[in-house]
């Protein structure tokens, strides 16, 4: 009789585990790209109205929404680091258990995990960076509510960012230098900004203060800790350097530095764009990921606005690398 249930049982369970597979095996992902595109549509055009609170609701349809969890699961399962488990050694690596793990996925009581903190050599560098490595799951929940944020991030960013963005690439960033700096009345003064361990030092505090998302999952993703030779650490600051969100986080922290260098250096005292002012500086803006770069007509100019940015950047918990971050005349040249 139990040889019997265990056949049964067995039958059961590999019956279960095809149903699983066929499901993820038929899934019609431009259908669910489009449903999901649309909801972020709906939540762009509710920033840039200012509907704030529709942007909330419409967060939530698209966090629980089936087509977007599995979107959410296939980014990891796709992305290069598949083969890399966190803490939990599990990797979903078949139909089935990417499935299973789609029709699991909830912020019901959900806790995150703690990372995996490993160390990978910098490109061109002899020195280690700190990489954090989150569980499947983790990676699944950050992929969720990434769909939802980014229409945010790219609604409200500064215009001349250019890291971690759909559409954007270095040669964009070095395109919009080169057409600041090509003609003979450009600015011939530049600021190389540097922020110092800008990934891992972001205010927690600012980001859960500021990042339209739902507080209790950014807590989560925030203050997971990490495990390293056994041990576990707590995060006090900082997005992990290796999660999915951390990208779009970092960008929304160093938004407005345009809007504030623009407020200053290029409208007039009634508010209004003044190219005739603007000349008087010629204060341009770009950035890709940390790096950034801000022209003036004189030196001076160039200190001053190293001093706003600074100030800007105390309030989010970051500061300006002294070491990396120059102010070069052009005739000398600088690294972009």
């Amino acid at each position: 009789m139990k040889a019997r249930n265990s056949i049964t049982s067995k039958d059961e369970k590999l019956a279960n585990e095809q149903q699983l597979k066929n499901q993820w095996n038929n899934i019609d992902w431009e259908k669910a790209e489009k449903l999901v595109n649309r909801l972020q549509v709906r939540i762009t055009k509710a920033v840039k109205e200012g509907k704030w609170y529709l942007v909330k609701r419409l967060q939530y349809l698209l966090t629980h929404s089936y087509y977007a969890k599995l979107l959410a699961i296939r980014k990891p399962t796709q992305n290069t680091g598949k083969r890399t488990a966190g803490v939990d050694g599990e990797t979903w690596s078949s139909p089935e258990t990417k499935m299973k793990a789609a029709l699991k996925l909830t912020d019901k009581k959900y806790m995150a995990k703690p990372l995996r903190r490993v160390y990978i050599e910098k490109y061109g560098s002899k020195k280690k960076r700190p990489l954090g490595i989150p569980t499947m799951y983790d990676r699944a929940m950050q992929s969720l509510y990434a769909l939802a944020l980014e229409p945010i991030a790219e609604a409200t960013g500064d215009r001349t960012s250019f890291g971690f963005r759909k559409e954007r690439s270095t040669r964009d960033a070095c395109e919009q230098i080169f057409s600041c700096m090509c003609r003979k009345d450009s600015p011939k003064w530049v600021l190389e900004g540097d922020i110092k361990g800008c990934f891992d030092n972001i205010s927690h505090q600012w980001l859960i203060d500021n990042i339209p998302m739902d507080k209790s999952i950014l807590k989560q993703f925030l203050k997971a800790g990490y495990i390293f030779d056994r041990h576990l650490f707590p995060t006090e600051a900082g997005t992990p350097q290796g999660g999915i969100i951390s990208p779009i986080l970092s960008n929304m922290t160093l938004d407005k530095i345009e809007k504030m260098l623009s407020d200053k250096y290029h409208k007039s005292k009634s508010g209004r764009i003044d190219s005739h002012h603007a000349a008087r500086y010629k204060v341009n803006f770009a950035r890709y990921a940390d790096d950034f770069i801000v022209t003036a007509k004189y030196e001076e100019i160039a200190k001053e606005v190293k001093e706003l940015i600074k100030e800007f950047l105390k309030d989010r918990g970051l500061e300006l690398s002294d070491e990396k971050t120059l102010i070069t005349h052009i005739d000398n040249g600088f690294d972009s």
